[in-house]
């Protein structure tokens, strides 16, 4: 289920945040995506659930901190209600004791409210196509503790490894500066240092090795 969601299918997002600047940052986020359609929003843990028993969407985009409920507990009620959907955490507090749990409960992905808009969109993506995505250190041991340790063992910073993925992902230097925020020369020398660290001569080795490593 990975190329057919983005071209011939709709993936419908259904987001429960308290926050309306949330609310909207996201909806401008997804409706310049092509196959992301905005189903509806919830400002509550019970909006949410009863939202996604009629909408039926099939991604929830859930704050970890609704005002009604945490994450764990929306979690499992929504997963009772509609056990197909998927749902991704969005959350300004990455470090939430709550976050554990949360991905204990089912959650499929954890993504921080910060992020760039392509890596939101490329977490719905992943998630829907089976992934379990978590862009956030969760000492679960299976998500970003996990990746953040086996960039620490390789020398690698989490900035060196963000650029190594949007090369994996075909981008160019221009492409990632742009979405970074960062000049071309900034990235050019990011991408050489991580070049250096993996024994790498160029971009394809590079991602090979990173590969190897289980990085990317």
């Amino acid at each position: 289920m990975d190329s057919h969601v983005t071209t011939a299918g709709v993936v419908r997002v259904l987001v429960a945040d308290d926050h309306p600047i949330v609310l909207d940052g996201v909806t401008l986020a997804l409706q310049n995506t092509s196959w992301l359609r905005v189903a509806g929003y919830a400002r509550s843990g019970r909006e949410a659930i009863a939202a996604a028993g009629t909408l039926r969407p099939d991604v929830v985009l859930l704050d970890l901190r609704l005002p009604d409920m945490l994450g764990p507990e929306a979690v499992q009620a929504l997963r009772a209600r509609a056990p197909e959907m998927k749902i991704i955490i969005f959350t300004a507090y990455p470090d939430h004791a709550a976050l554990e749990a949360t991905l204990a409960a089912g959650a499929h992905g954890v993504v921080v409210k910060d992020t760039e808009r392509e890596d939101l969109v490329d977490v719905i993506r992943r998630v829907v196509a089976g992934e379990r995505v978590v862009n956030v250190d969760v000492g679960d041991g299976s998500g970003g503790a996990l990746l953040s340790r086996k960039l620490k063992e390789h020398g690698l910073t989490r900035r060196e490894y963000d650029i190594l993925r949007r090369v994996a992902m075909g981008e160019t230097n221009p492409e990632i500066a742009s979405a970074l925020g960062l000049t071309r020369n900034t990235v050019k020398t990011y991408l050489q240092r991580a070049l250096e660290k993996l024994g790498a001569r160029n971009r394809v080795e590079a991602l090979s090795r990173a590969n190897q490593l289980g990085i990317l």
